[in-house]
Protein backbone atom coordinates (compact mmCIF):
# COMPACT_ATOMS: atom_id res chain seq x y z
CA UNK A 1 0.00 0.00 0.00
CA UNK A 2 1.11 3.56 -0.58
CA UNK A 3 0.07 7.17 -0.41
CA UNK A 4 -0.34 8.94 -3.78
CA UNK A 5 0.52 12.64 -3.99
CA UNK A 6 -0.14 14.87 -7.01
CA UNK A 7 1.77 18.17 -6.93
CA UNK A 8 0.76 20.99 -9.27
CA UNK A 9 0.05 18.61 -12.16
CA UNK A 10 -0.55 20.10 -15.62
CA UNK A 11 -1.47 18.47 -18.90
CA UNK A 12 -1.61 20.47 -22.13
CA UNK A 13 -1.81 19.64 -25.81
CA UNK A 14 -0.56 21.91 -28.59
CA UNK A 15 -3.41 23.38 -30.58
CA UNK A 16 -3.52 21.95 -34.08
CA UNK A 17 -3.98 24.12 -37.12
CA UNK A 18 -7.64 24.87 -37.68
CA UNK A 19 -8.66 23.70 -34.21
CA UNK A 20 -11.02 25.69 -32.02
CA UNK A 21 -10.06 28.17 -29.33
CA UNK A 22 -8.13 26.68 -26.43
CA UNK A 23 -9.34 26.64 -22.85
CA UNK A 24 -9.04 30.28 -21.86
CA UNK A 25 -7.19 31.73 -18.88
CA UNK A 26 -8.79 34.67 -17.08
CA UNK A 27 -7.13 38.08 -17.10
CA UNK A 28 -6.52 37.91 -13.36
CA UNK A 29 -4.72 34.58 -13.76
CA UNK A 30 -2.51 36.00 -16.53
CA UNK A 31 -1.40 38.77 -14.17
CA UNK A 32 -0.35 36.20 -11.64
CA UNK A 33 2.31 33.53 -12.07
CA UNK A 34 1.22 32.20 -15.47
CA UNK A 35 3.11 29.07 -16.48
CA UNK A 36 4.15 28.14 -20.05
CA UNK A 37 1.57 25.38 -20.03
CA UNK A 38 -1.22 27.95 -19.92
CA UNK A 39 -0.22 29.82 -23.07
CA UNK A 40 -3.17 30.61 -25.38
CA UNK A 41 -1.84 28.37 -28.16
CA UNK A 42 -2.26 25.27 -26.03
CA UNK A 43 -5.30 23.27 -24.95
CA UNK A 44 -5.10 22.92 -21.17
CA UNK A 45 -6.66 19.61 -20.16
CA UNK A 46 -5.50 19.71 -16.52
CA UNK A 47 -4.39 22.72 -14.49
CA UNK A 48 -3.07 23.05 -10.95
CA UNK A 49 -4.02 19.55 -9.78
CA UNK A 50 -2.98 19.14 -6.15
CA UNK A 51 -4.34 16.07 -4.43
CA UNK A 52 -3.20 13.65 -1.73
CA UNK A 53 -4.74 10.15 -1.57
CA UNK A 54 -4.03 8.54 1.78
CA UNK A 55 -2.59 5.06 2.21
CA UNK A 56 -5.47 2.58 1.78
CA UNK A 57 -8.02 5.26 0.85
CA UNK A 58 -10.77 4.84 -1.76
CA UNK A 59 -10.69 8.13 -3.68
CA UNK A 60 -13.29 8.84 -6.37
CA UNK A 61 -12.70 11.34 -9.19
CA UNK A 62 -16.06 12.52 -10.52
CA UNK A 63 -17.14 15.13 -13.01
CA UNK A 64 -18.82 15.65 -16.38
CA UNK A 65 -17.42 14.19 -19.58
CA UNK A 66 -14.32 16.07 -20.74
CA UNK A 67 -13.36 17.40 -17.30
CA UNK A 68 -9.98 15.57 -17.36
CA UNK A 69 -10.56 12.80 -14.81
CA UNK A 70 -9.56 9.91 -17.10
CA UNK A 71 -6.55 11.87 -18.34
CA UNK A 72 -5.43 12.32 -14.74
CA UNK A 73 -5.74 8.58 -14.15
CA UNK A 74 -3.64 7.86 -17.25
CA UNK A 75 -0.95 10.27 -16.02
CA UNK A 76 -0.72 8.34 -12.76
CA UNK A 77 -0.52 5.05 -14.67
CA UNK A 78 2.20 6.40 -16.98
CA UNK A 79 0.09 6.06 -20.13
CA UNK A 80 0.28 9.81 -20.77
CA UNK A 81 3.19 12.22 -20.32
CA UNK A 82 2.75 15.15 -17.94
CA UNK A 83 3.33 18.72 -19.06
CA UNK A 84 4.34 19.75 -15.55
CA UNK A 85 4.18 18.74 -11.90
CA UNK A 86 5.12 15.71 -9.82
CA UNK A 87 3.47 12.40 -8.96
CA UNK A 88 4.60 10.46 -5.89
CA UNK A 89 3.63 6.89 -4.99
CA UNK A 90 4.82 6.24 -1.47
CA UNK A 91 8.29 7.75 -1.24
CA UNK A 92 9.01 7.31 -4.98
CA UNK A 93 8.80 10.08 -7.57
CA UNK A 94 7.37 8.22 -10.58
CA UNK A 95 7.34 11.01 -13.21
CA UNK A 96 9.89 9.29 -15.45
CA UNK A 97 9.16 5.66 -14.62
CA UNK A 98 7.58 3.49 -17.35
CA UNK A 99 4.17 1.98 -16.48
CA UNK A 100 5.53 -1.49 -15.67
CA UNK A 101 7.82 -0.10 -12.97
CA UNK A 102 5.19 1.96 -11.14
CA UNK A 103 3.64 -1.01 -9.27
CA UNK A 104 0.16 0.17 -10.31
CA UNK A 105 -2.69 -1.93 -11.72
CA UNK A 106 -5.40 -0.39 -13.89
CA UNK A 107 -8.91 -1.63 -14.64
CA UNK A 108 -10.27 -0.22 -17.90
CA UNK A 109 -13.81 0.58 -18.97
CA UNK A 110 -13.66 -1.89 -21.88
CA UNK A 111 -12.18 -4.76 -19.80
CA UNK A 112 -9.11 -5.12 -22.11
CA UNK A 113 -9.06 -8.92 -21.88
CA UNK A 114 -7.08 -11.14 -24.26
CA UNK A 115 -9.81 -12.86 -26.33
CA UNK A 116 -7.71 -15.95 -27.17
CA UNK A 117 -6.79 -16.64 -23.54
CA UNK A 118 -8.87 -18.37 -20.90
CA UNK A 119 -9.91 -16.59 -17.72
CA UNK A 120 -7.07 -18.39 -15.93
CA UNK A 121 -4.46 -17.21 -18.41
CA UNK A 122 -5.82 -13.65 -18.46
CA UNK A 123 -5.38 -13.41 -14.70
CA UNK A 124 -2.00 -15.15 -14.79
CA UNK A 125 -0.60 -13.13 -17.71
CA UNK A 126 0.80 -10.25 -15.69
CA UNK A 127 2.13 -12.55 -12.97
CA UNK A 128 4.04 -14.64 -15.49
CA UNK A 129 5.57 -11.60 -17.17
CA UNK A 130 6.76 -10.12 -13.90
CA UNK A 131 7.80 -13.49 -12.55
CA UNK A 132 9.90 -14.11 -15.64
CA UNK A 133 11.85 -10.92 -14.99
CA UNK A 134 12.37 -10.69 -11.27
CA UNK A 135 9.64 -12.61 -9.53
CA UNK A 136 6.29 -11.17 -8.56
CA UNK A 137 7.83 -8.21 -6.78
CA UNK A 138 6.20 -7.24 -3.52
CA UNK A 139 3.37 -9.71 -4.01
CA UNK A 140 3.49 -10.77 -0.38
CA UNK A 141 2.96 -7.36 1.17
CA UNK A 142 -0.58 -7.98 2.37
CA UNK A 143 -1.18 -11.45 3.65
CA UNK A 144 -0.05 -15.00 3.22
CA UNK A 145 -2.40 -15.65 0.30
CA UNK A 146 -0.20 -13.42 -1.87
CA UNK A 147 3.36 -14.61 -1.44
CA UNK A 148 6.24 -13.64 -3.75
CA UNK A 149 7.37 -15.99 -6.47
CA UNK A 150 10.78 -17.47 -5.84
CA UNK A 151 12.55 -20.21 -7.73
CA UNK A 152 14.90 -22.80 -6.27
CA UNK A 153 15.81 -24.10 -9.72
CA UNK A 154 19.35 -23.57 -11.02
CA UNK A 155 17.97 -23.50 -14.57
CA UNK A 156 18.20 -20.09 -16.32
CA UNK A 157 14.90 -18.26 -16.13
CA UNK A 158 14.53 -17.97 -19.91
CA UNK A 159 14.91 -21.74 -20.32
CA UNK A 160 12.46 -22.40 -17.51
CA UNK A 161 9.93 -19.98 -18.96
CA UNK A 162 10.25 -21.57 -22.38
CA UNK A 163 9.63 -25.06 -20.99
CA UNK A 164 6.58 -23.84 -19.10
CA UNK A 165 5.17 -22.16 -22.21
CA UNK A 166 5.86 -25.06 -24.58
CA UNK A 167 4.37 -27.73 -22.31
CA UNK A 168 1.42 -25.72 -20.97
CA UNK A 169 -1.07 -27.25 -23.44
CA UNK A 170 0.09 -30.83 -22.88
CA UNK A 171 -1.68 -33.29 -20.52
CA UNK A 172 -0.92 -32.59 -16.87
CA UNK A 173 1.53 -35.45 -16.51
CA UNK A 174 3.70 -34.11 -19.35
CA UNK A 175 3.80 -30.43 -18.34
CA UNK A 176 6.86 -28.80 -16.87
CA UNK A 177 5.75 -26.85 -13.79
CA UNK A 178 8.33 -24.53 -12.27
CA UNK A 179 8.27 -23.15 -8.75
CA UNK A 180 7.25 -19.81 -10.22
CA UNK A 181 4.34 -21.38 -12.09
CA UNK A 182 3.17 -23.11 -8.91
CA UNK A 183 3.08 -19.76 -7.15
CA UNK A 184 1.25 -18.18 -10.10
CA UNK A 185 -1.30 -20.99 -9.99
CA UNK A 186 -1.82 -20.49 -6.26
CA UNK A 187 -2.38 -16.76 -6.66
CA UNK A 188 -4.77 -17.18 -9.60
CA UNK A 189 -6.87 -19.65 -7.63
CA UNK A 190 -6.85 -17.44 -4.53
CA UNK A 191 -8.13 -14.52 -6.60
CA UNK A 192 -10.74 -16.72 -8.32
CA UNK A 193 -12.00 -17.80 -4.90
CA UNK A 194 -12.08 -14.21 -3.69
CA UNK A 195 -14.20 -13.16 -6.69
CA UNK A 196 -16.29 -16.35 -6.70
CA UNK A 197 -15.36 -17.35 -10.24
CA UNK A 198 -13.60 -20.69 -9.75
CA UNK A 199 -15.97 -22.29 -12.29
CA UNK A 200 -15.06 -19.74 -14.97
CA UNK A 201 -11.31 -20.31 -15.13
CA UNK A 202 -11.38 -22.44 -18.30
CA UNK A 203 -13.74 -20.19 -20.28
CA UNK A 204 -12.80 -17.67 -22.95
CA UNK A 205 -13.93 -14.03 -22.58
CA UNK A 206 -16.52 -14.44 -25.35
CA UNK A 207 -18.23 -17.09 -23.21
CA UNK A 208 -18.73 -14.66 -20.30
CA UNK A 209 -21.36 -12.05 -19.48
CA UNK A 210 -20.42 -8.40 -19.07
CA UNK A 211 -20.35 -8.69 -15.28
CA UNK A 212 -18.17 -11.80 -15.42
CA UNK A 213 -15.71 -10.10 -17.78
CA UNK A 214 -15.47 -7.17 -15.39
CA UNK A 215 -14.70 -9.56 -12.54
CA UNK A 216 -11.90 -11.08 -14.62
CA UNK A 217 -10.46 -7.61 -15.23
CA UNK A 218 -10.65 -6.92 -11.49
CA UNK A 219 -9.07 -10.29 -10.76
CA UNK A 220 -6.14 -9.57 -13.07
CA UNK A 221 -5.49 -6.33 -11.19
CA UNK A 222 -5.88 -7.92 -7.75
CA UNK A 223 -3.57 -10.83 -8.62
CA UNK A 224 -0.67 -8.43 -9.21
CA UNK A 225 -1.14 -7.10 -5.66
CA UNK A 226 0.03 -3.58 -6.60
CA UNK A 227 0.53 -0.57 -4.38
CA UNK A 228 -2.30 1.31 -6.15
CA UNK A 229 -5.46 0.34 -8.05
CA UNK A 230 -6.67 2.67 -10.82
CA UNK A 231 -10.22 2.11 -12.11
CA UNK A 232 -11.51 4.01 -15.14
CA UNK A 233 -15.32 3.82 -15.19
CA UNK A 234 -15.29 0.01 -14.86
CA UNK A 235 -19.08 -0.31 -14.42
CA UNK A 236 -20.33 1.85 -17.29
CA UNK A 237 -20.91 -1.15 -19.59
CA UNK A 238 -23.10 -3.01 -17.09
CA UNK A 239 -26.87 -2.88 -16.68
CA UNK A 240 -28.35 -1.13 -13.63
CA UNK A 241 -28.85 -4.21 -11.44
CA UNK A 242 -25.44 -5.68 -12.18
CA UNK A 243 -23.82 -2.27 -11.71
CA UNK A 244 -25.23 -2.04 -8.17
CA UNK A 245 -24.04 -5.56 -7.32
CA UNK A 246 -20.55 -5.04 -8.74
CA UNK A 247 -20.28 -1.64 -7.05
CA UNK A 248 -20.85 -3.25 -3.66
CA UNK A 249 -18.39 -6.01 -4.48
CA UNK A 250 -15.62 -3.56 -5.45
CA UNK A 251 -16.04 -1.62 -2.20
CA UNK A 252 -15.97 -4.83 -0.16
CA UNK A 253 -12.84 -6.07 -1.95
CA UNK A 254 -11.05 -2.75 -1.53
CA UNK A 255 -11.71 -2.75 2.20
CA UNK A 256 -10.62 -6.36 2.46
CA UNK A 257 -7.37 -5.78 0.55
CA UNK A 258 -6.67 -2.30 1.94
CA UNK A 259 -5.12 -1.15 -1.34
CA UNK A 260 -5.05 2.55 -2.22
CA UNK A 261 -7.67 2.98 -4.96
CA UNK A 262 -8.42 5.85 -7.36
CA UNK A 263 -11.76 5.37 -9.09
CA UNK A 264 -13.02 7.48 -12.00
CA UNK A 265 -16.72 7.86 -12.77
CA UNK A 266 -19.23 10.38 -14.11
CA UNK A 267 -22.02 8.74 -12.08
CA UNK A 268 -22.61 10.64 -8.85
CA UNK A 269 -24.43 7.65 -7.30
CA UNK A 270 -21.27 5.57 -7.65
CA UNK A 271 -19.21 8.42 -6.24
CA UNK A 272 -21.46 8.97 -3.22
CA UNK A 273 -21.78 5.30 -2.31
CA UNK A 274 -18.21 4.11 -2.95
CA UNK A 275 -15.70 6.79 -2.03
CA UNK A 276 -14.10 7.55 1.32
CA UNK A 277 -13.57 10.97 -0.25
CA UNK A 278 -14.61 12.48 -3.56
CA UNK A 279 -12.73 14.93 -5.77
CA UNK A 280 -15.13 16.94 -7.94
CA UNK A 281 -13.53 18.01 -11.24
CA UNK A 282 -14.63 20.52 -13.86
CA UNK A 283 -12.77 21.98 -16.85
CA UNK A 284 -9.46 20.45 -15.84
CA UNK A 285 -9.46 21.63 -12.23
CA UNK A 286 -10.47 20.18 -8.87
CA UNK A 287 -13.43 22.08 -7.45
CA UNK A 288 -13.68 20.42 -4.03
CA UNK A 289 -12.32 17.38 -2.19
CA UNK A 290 -14.37 16.09 0.73
CA UNK A 291 -16.39 13.19 2.12
CA UNK A 292 -19.68 12.43 0.31
CA UNK A 293 -21.91 13.97 2.98
CA UNK A 294 -19.76 17.09 3.29
CA UNK A 295 -20.03 17.65 -0.46
CA UNK A 296 -23.79 17.30 -0.22
CA UNK A 297 -24.23 19.50 2.86
CA UNK A 298 -21.50 22.13 2.31
CA UNK A 299 -20.73 22.53 -1.41
CA UNK A 300 -17.99 25.06 -2.02
CA UNK A 301 -19.52 26.57 -5.18
CA UNK A 302 -22.51 26.42 -7.48
CA UNK A 303 -21.01 23.73 -9.73
CA UNK A 304 -20.52 21.30 -6.85
CA UNK A 305 -23.97 22.08 -5.43
CA UNK A 306 -25.58 21.41 -8.80
CA UNK A 307 -23.52 18.31 -9.63
CA UNK A 308 -24.03 16.48 -6.34
CA UNK A 309 -27.64 15.52 -5.72
CA UNK A 310 -30.30 13.98 -7.91
CA UNK A 311 -32.30 15.83 -9.08
CA UNK A 312 -29.84 18.74 -8.89
CA UNK A 313 -30.14 21.77 -6.65
CA UNK A 314 -32.50 24.56 -7.74
CA UNK A 315 -31.25 28.17 -8.03
CA UNK A 316 -33.44 31.25 -7.69
CA UNK A 317 -32.12 34.83 -7.98
CA UNK A 318 -33.41 36.89 -5.03
CA UNK A 319 -32.87 40.39 -3.66
CA UNK A 320 -31.36 40.66 -0.17
CA UNK A 321 -32.38 43.44 2.21
CA UNK A 322 -30.58 43.77 5.52
CA UNK A 323 -30.91 42.53 8.09
CA UNK A 324 -32.68 39.26 7.05
CA UNK A 325 -35.22 39.78 4.27
CA UNK A 326 -35.05 38.25 0.80
CA UNK A 327 -37.53 39.19 -1.90
CA UNK A 328 -38.58 37.78 -5.25
CA UNK A 329 -41.32 38.80 -7.66
CA UNK A 330 -43.42 35.98 -6.20
CA UNK A 331 -42.52 35.77 -2.51
CA UNK A 332 -40.92 37.45 0.51
CA UNK A 333 -39.04 35.42 3.10
CA UNK A 334 -37.38 36.27 6.42
CA UNK A 335 -34.18 34.28 7.03
CA UNK A 336 -32.99 32.78 10.31
CA UNK A 337 -30.81 35.17 12.35
CA UNK A 338 -27.70 33.07 11.69
CA UNK A 339 -27.55 34.49 8.12
CA UNK A 340 -27.31 38.13 9.19
CA UNK A 341 -23.51 38.52 9.40
CA UNK A 342 -22.71 36.43 6.30
CA UNK A 343 -25.07 38.37 4.01
CA UNK A 344 -24.58 41.89 5.39
CA UNK A 345 -22.30 43.00 2.55
CA UNK A 346 -24.91 41.95 -0.06
CA UNK A 347 -27.52 44.44 1.19
CA UNK A 348 -29.55 45.66 -1.79
CA UNK A 349 -27.91 43.18 -4.18
CA UNK A 350 -29.11 40.12 -6.08
CA UNK A 351 -27.78 36.80 -4.82
CA UNK A 352 -28.50 33.18 -5.77
CA UNK A 353 -30.67 31.15 -3.43
CA UNK A 354 -30.07 27.41 -3.66
CA UNK A 355 -32.53 24.80 -2.45
CA UNK A 356 -32.63 21.07 -3.12
CA UNK A 357 -35.79 19.40 -4.54
CA UNK A 358 -36.39 17.49 -1.30
CA UNK A 359 -36.36 20.71 0.72
CA UNK A 360 -39.25 22.31 -1.18
CA UNK A 361 -42.44 21.42 0.70
CA UNK A 362 -46.02 21.41 -0.57
CA UNK A 363 -47.85 24.11 1.39
CA UNK A 364 -50.67 26.67 1.32
CA UNK A 365 -50.95 30.12 -0.30
CA UNK A 366 -48.87 32.69 1.60
CA UNK A 367 -46.58 35.62 0.83
CA UNK A 368 -43.58 33.61 2.06
CA UNK A 369 -44.41 30.66 -0.24
CA UNK A 370 -43.67 30.22 -3.94
CA UNK A 371 -46.54 29.72 -6.45
CA UNK A 372 -45.73 27.21 -9.21
CA UNK A 373 -47.48 25.32 -11.98
CA UNK A 374 -46.76 21.64 -12.66
CA UNK A 375 -45.33 20.91 -16.13
CA UNK A 376 -44.26 17.31 -15.63
CA UNK A 377 -44.84 14.62 -13.00
CA UNK A 378 -42.63 11.53 -12.73
CA UNK A 379 -44.00 8.85 -10.42
CA UNK A 380 -41.38 6.21 -9.60
CA UNK A 381 -43.33 4.32 -6.97
CA UNK A 382 -41.06 5.05 -4.02
CA UNK A 383 -40.62 8.70 -5.09
CA UNK A 384 -42.32 11.35 -7.16
CA UNK A 385 -40.48 14.17 -8.93
CA UNK A 386 -42.15 17.26 -10.33
CA UNK A 387 -40.88 19.73 -12.89
CA UNK A 388 -42.62 23.01 -12.10
CA UNK A 389 -42.59 26.53 -13.49
CA UNK A 390 -42.61 29.57 -11.25
CA UNK A 391 -45.83 31.46 -11.82
CA UNK A 392 -44.96 34.94 -13.11
CA UNK A 393 -47.04 37.85 -11.76
CA UNK A 394 -49.64 39.20 -14.19
CA UNK A 395 -47.93 42.61 -14.20
CA UNK A 396 -44.65 41.17 -15.48
CA UNK A 397 -43.35 42.51 -18.77
CA UNK A 398 -41.62 39.89 -20.93
CA UNK A 399 -42.11 37.09 -18.36
CA UNK A 400 -39.58 34.29 -18.51
CA UNK A 401 -40.22 30.72 -17.44
CA UNK A 402 -38.22 29.45 -14.50
CA UNK A 403 -38.22 25.73 -13.88
CA UNK A 404 -37.63 23.96 -10.58
CA UNK A 405 -37.38 20.32 -9.57
CA UNK A 406 -39.45 19.20 -6.58
CA UNK A 407 -39.48 15.91 -4.70
CA UNK A 408 -42.86 15.04 -3.16
CA UNK A 409 -44.20 12.06 -1.18
CA UNK A 410 -45.22 9.17 -3.49
CA UNK A 411 -48.74 9.07 -2.07
CA UNK A 412 -49.39 12.69 -3.11
CA UNK A 413 -50.98 12.53 -6.56
CA UNK A 414 -50.19 15.61 -8.65
CA UNK A 415 -51.64 16.40 -12.07
CA UNK A 416 -49.90 18.22 -14.89
CA UNK A 417 -51.16 21.82 -14.97
CA UNK A 418 -52.01 21.85 -11.26
CA UNK A 419 -51.22 25.04 -9.30
CA UNK A 420 -49.14 24.44 -6.16
CA UNK A 421 -47.58 26.52 -3.38
CA UNK A 422 -44.13 25.58 -2.14
CA UNK A 423 -42.54 26.54 1.16
CA UNK A 424 -38.76 26.65 1.67
CA UNK A 425 -37.19 24.73 4.53
CA UNK A 426 -35.33 27.60 6.27
CA UNK A 427 -32.68 25.23 7.66
CA UNK A 428 -31.77 23.91 4.20
CA UNK A 429 -31.22 27.12 2.25
CA UNK A 430 -27.93 27.90 0.47
CA UNK A 431 -26.66 31.19 -0.96
CA UNK A 432 -24.10 31.80 -3.70
CA UNK A 433 -22.31 34.91 -4.90
CA UNK A 434 -23.79 35.77 -8.34
CA UNK A 435 -20.40 36.79 -9.77
CA UNK A 436 -17.96 34.21 -8.40
CA UNK A 437 -20.60 31.49 -7.84
CA UNK A 438 -18.82 30.63 -4.57
CA UNK A 439 -20.94 29.50 -1.66
CA UNK A 440 -21.74 31.99 1.08
CA UNK A 441 -21.42 30.24 4.44
CA UNK A 442 -22.97 31.29 7.74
Amino acid sequence: MAQVVLENVYKSFPQRKGEGVALQISASERQKNVTPQEAPETINVLRRINLTIADGEFMVLVGPSGCGKSTLLRLIAGLEAMTGGNIWVGDRLINDLPPKERDIAMVFQNYALYPHMTVYDNIAFGLRRRGGEAGVQGAGRRGENFSPVESSSAMPSWVENSLVGVTRKLPKGLRYVSDKERQVDQQVRNVAHLLQMETLLNRLPKQLSGGQRQRVALGRAIARNPQVFLMDEPLSNLDAKLRAETRAQIVKLQRQLGTTTIYVTHDQTEAMTMGDRIAIMNQGQIQQVASPLELYNRPTNRFVAEFIGSPPMNFIPVQFHAPLLITHANFRFTLPETWGAALRKYDGQTILLGIRPEHLILSVPATKNLPVKVDLAENLGNDSFLSVRISEPESSINPTDKYLQVRVPPDRLVRVGEQLWLSLNPEKIYFFDPNTELAIFM
